[in-house]
């Protein structure tokens, strides 16, 4: 009886504890999370609206902006944690020769199981777990993981180019005081710390914009308003300046010029001497000249003396 009692106190509290509060928001959490991983998995489409050129983006833009936008917040935020533990990992982990150990490891136990059984029951122990037929990889999978490997490129092929050509000029600014302050912190910070200082903005950027989003925008419009002032200040400083130098330049144009012109006068003999008229100067014979035969000499012809 106390065996029987104690098992159904046993099985209760499995029950308590299977259908419990804790377990059925345990189980909600994870349905929600997984329809959120499904809905950013979902979201990997090609934005409607092209780039400058008119091409089309790639369906990591979309993915990002969704990761980014913080719209799955289960999603992103277990993304943000994996992208930070995979940073620490590769920092205080050897995982390469992990990797190596596996291998080793593997292959000595597979080995060594094989030899074991030949020499014992005259059969391998391994070879008994050997599949009919190897595993290969489907065509249209590799096709699918090379197109997907493709646009994961092109994302990041695109994206700098844009950031390059001023599509959006505020990224373009935002990134180049990103460039220079990672310029500066490379020589006391190691390339592990950037990367985990570059993902913490990339996660928690858009995060605290959108947790603070109205305060944010009216400064942000403020500062956009100050700075439109201040250009057209600088603009109008400008256009006046512009106008005196070109007016200054125009006048010691038009003086220069008058110089100029009073000089080549003088040097004319222009300024003193009247104007030579065209009738003083003689009028050109407007007949050929006739041509004049000379006749050379005709040479008397010689006599001839008489002989002695």
């Amino acid at each position: 009886m106390s065996a029987v009692n104690n098992h159904a106190a046993t099985q209760n509290l499995k029950d308590t504890v299977a259908n419990g509060p804790v377990a059925e928001k345990a189980k909600a959490e994870a349905s929600a999370t997984k329809n959120e991983f499904a809905d950013l998995a979902n979201s990997r489409t090609t934005p409607d609206q092209p780039a400058a050129t008119g091409q089309p983006l790639t369906h990591y833009h979309s993915l990002f902006y969704r990761l980014l936008s913080w719209r799955n917040p289960r999603a992103t935020g277990l993304s943000f944690v994996a992208a930070v533990l995979f940073i620490f990992a590769a920092r205080y982990l050897n995982v390469f020769r992990y990797l190596l150990k596996a291998v080793w490891v593997t292959l000595g136990t597979t080995a060594a199981a094989e030899l074991a059984g030949q020499v014992t029951i005259g059969k391998g122990f391994t070879s008994q777990f050997r599949p009919r037929q190897y595993f290969t990889v489907q065509k249209a999978s590799l096709e699918r993981f090379t197109e997907d490997i493709e646009q994961f490129i092109n994302f990041f092929v695109i994206e700098s180019q844009r950031i390059v050509f001023a599509e959006n000029v505020y990224t373009t600014i935002a990134t180049f005081f990103a460039s220079l302050i990672t310029y500066f912190l490379i020589k006391f910070v190691p390339v592990w710390g950037l990367a985990l200082i570059a993902t913490n903005i990339a996660f928690l950027g858009p995060l605290i914009y959108i947790q603070n989003k109205e305060v944010i925008d009216a400064q942000l419009e403020k500062g956009y308003h100050l700075a439109n002032q201040q250009a057209n200040q600088l603009r109008d400083l400008a256009a006046e300046t512009t106008g005196n130098a070109t007016a200054s330049l125009k006048g010691m144009t038009q003086q220069y010029t008058a110089k100029a012109q009073d000089t080549i006068n003088q040097y004319r003999g222009r300024s003193s001497s009247p104007e030579v008229k065209r009738e003083d100067f003689p009028t050109a014979p407007r007949d050929e000249p006739v041509g004049v035969t000379t006749q050379e000499p005709i040479a008397p012809k010689p006599v001839a003396e008489p002989a002695l």
